[in-house]
Order: structure tokens, then sequence, then C-alpha cells
């Protein structure tokens, strides 16, 4: 029995964090401006530039000081990570009407089969439709690629921002993709592709040609590129798994005292173990939270828990649980304990988050893509 062909739609809010901007402030519509973090101060860095501002050469990844030296008159605009979350929200719940089988991308992007709605409806009137309602009634426009696979479908958004549609079939991968910069390959790091580019490989059809796999090889290992071959000839993955990057809203972890103890001396190690548990699985999860809080239980059972909520995102061992320390010095009464634990909350994806660049982390920084 002949497989059946997935519509998988990808589908990327345009510039997401400057298009929050302009729905809080519609006059930025018309501005010249951009999205920077520590917008006080010159070692800012540009997360997202808007499109006008991008014309004139201002990126993100760029400091504040070397966009305002390309266009003094730049607006910088804070961050607003509450803003970005609900106009998230807006944006899933939307797509949610045309398909239960929605994977989160990031907190701008989704991957969505519409295979079944496919059967009854064009596919290019789906994504019409789709598109202009997000943009007319929510002010979120979107670009959309429309391919058999995860992947094709990913290549295929980006290639017309923003507010492009953009189709790609099997048949259509030699002429829509195979002339493509090897730098646009989805998956290729800006490291990689130009040391690709030295060995001669300029464009993704370069990439799938045999006499070019044992340059390839020097710089990847044979699975990645196999993989990555599969890929491009539209034989990657076609199955969209909702679940693949669920976190957990909250991670925590509590001891029962084996008798109880009021002394600080004792009970603040314990604290630090299980703020170490708590901070490992933060870290595997790929998250950075901004709520730490404890839970006390006293003697005579009575229950307290505390927690506080910091301004920034932070994955930080030691901010973490200098928080937690002084949670526990502020409010613990001195009676006997006999239950103690720490947990986090309000966690994000490191991928979702933007990065605060100066002197001290920049040799961190990873460049958010461009939307």
């Amino acid at each position: 029995m002949k497989k059946e062909v997935k519509i998988i739609f990808h589908i990327d809010l345009n510039a997401f964090f400057a298009q929050c901007a302009i729905i809080k402030e519609p006059y930025l519509k018309d501005k010249i401006f951009a999205i920077g973090r520590g917008s006080g101060s010159k070692r800012g860095i540009i997360s997202t530039a808007s499109y006008k501002a991008r014309k004139l050469g201002i990126r993100s990844g760029i400091s504040v000081k070397e966009a305002l030296d390309i266009y003094p008159k730049l607006l910088i605009v804070p961050s607003d990570y509450s803003l970005y979350k609900k106009q998230s929200k807006i944006f899933f719940d939307f797509l949610g009407k045309y398909s239960s089988i929605i994977l989160k991308g990031s907190i701008d992007e989704a991957y969505i089969d519409l295979t079944e709605m496919s059967k009854s409806r064009s596919p290019l009137d789906i994504a019409g439709e789709i598109q202009n309602t997000l943009n007319e009634k929510y002010q979120l426009p979107v670009s959309i690629g429309i391919a058999p696979t995860i992947f094709l479908a990913k290549m295929a958004s980006d290639m017309k921002k923003p507010l492009g549609i953009t189709v790609i079939r099997r048949k259509e991968i030699v002429k829509k993709i195979f002339p493509l910069s090897i730098k646009d390959l989805y998956g290729i790091g800006k490291k990689t592709y130009p040391k690709l580019e030295a060995f001669g490989i300029k464009t993704i059809g370069d990439f799938t040609k045999e006499d070019n796999k044992e340059k390839i090889l020097n710089l990847m290992s044979i699975v990645n590129y196999e993989g990555l071959l599969n890929e491009i000839l539209g034989y990657g993955e076609d199955t969209i798994n909702p679940h693949k990057y669920d976190i957990p809203k909250s991670i925590s972890t509590e001891s029962t005292l084996s008798t109880t103890k009021d002394e600080v001396e004792i009970i603040v190690p314990i604290l630090n173990k299980q703020y170490e548990e708590v901070h490992k699985k933060m870290l595997q999860e790929k998250m950075k939270a901004r709520t730490f809080g404890i839970k006390l239980k006293y003697d005579d059972f009575t229950l307290v828990t505390r927690s506080k909520t910091l301004f920034e995102y932070t994955d930080n061992f030691d901010e973490g649980f200098l928080v937690i320390e002084d949670l526990f010095l502020n409010n613990h009464d001195g009676k006997p304990l006999r239950l103690v634990g720490v947990y986090i909350k309000e966690l994000m994806l490191n991928s979702e988050i933007e990065k605060d660049i100066n002197l001290f982390n920049y040799i961190d920084f990873i460049r958010k893509k461009e939307n």
C-alpha cells in the first residue's frame, strides 16, 4: 500500500518581538526601531530589528552601539516577555482551530499537520486563510512553508519573508532547494557553512554530490551527513509529535527529615543539595527559571511555602540558590522542621529567551535567528 503523502505546514511569525512592540505601541509601525536588551546602555545587544531597520543593515546579534552607529535615530525598545507569551498563546490557540497535531518549534513558530483538512480544501487556500486572519485580525504576520516533511516545510517558510507562502513538493526539490546557498541549509551552523564554502560547496545541490562526500566528512560525522542528505532529498520525518518539546511547569524536590531539625547550619546544606538536583534537571531540559521557592513543614504539621520571582530568567546556580537561602533565612521561625523542599517555576526553554550580551557573557552568546 502506497504511503500517504503528508501536508506539513511550518508557520513562522515574522519579526515576532518587533511586531509585538508595534501591537503594544502602534506608533512604532512607521518608525525604524529594534528590540534591545540593556537598552539603557550601548553594551546591550539587538535581539530583533524591524524590517525597516534591517534594510539599513541593522540585524540581531550586533551591539546597540553598532546599531546606533549605523542609524543614530534608531529607537531601542525594551523586551517584554509577558507580551511575547500572550501573543504567542493567541497564535497557537488560533492554529488549534485547524488541527490538533501541532508542534511548538519555539515561541514564534509552529509545525502543523494539515493532511486531513487538505483532503477537502486546497492547502494554498488554507494557508492564505491562516495568513490573512493572523495578519488582519491579530496583527501577527507570518510566513508559511508547505511540504511533505517537517524539514522541507521549515526550508520553505524561510524562502519568502515577510508574509510569504511557499510550497515545496518532492519533485520540485532539485529546482527549488538545490540552487540555494549552503548557508541556507537548515541544520548547518554558522561556523560550518564557511568551511563548506572553502571546499567549493557553495550550494545545497553541491552538498548532495557524491564527489563532495569525503570533503564534507572532514567537517561532520557520517550520521549527520547522511541524515542531512536524507532530509534534503525529501525522505525525512513527516510525523509531528505535539509532545516532543513538552516541558514541565515546575521542578521540585522535598525531603522528610529523619528527625526534626531547627539548626540553620544543618538545613541550609540540605536545601543546597536539593537545589543541585532541581538545577541539574533544569539544565538537562535546556531551560531557565524566574521563580524560586521553598517548602517548610514544621513539627506541628504547619506548612509554609514562600517564593520570589526575578525580573530575568536565569540558570545560574549561585543566583538561584541565593534566592532559596534568603527565603529560608527570612521565613524560618526557628521551630523544628520535619520536611523541607525547593522548587522552581515559570520555566522557559533557552531557545525562547533573548539573551543579554555584555562584556562578561559575550563568548557564550548564540545569535537568535532572524525571523
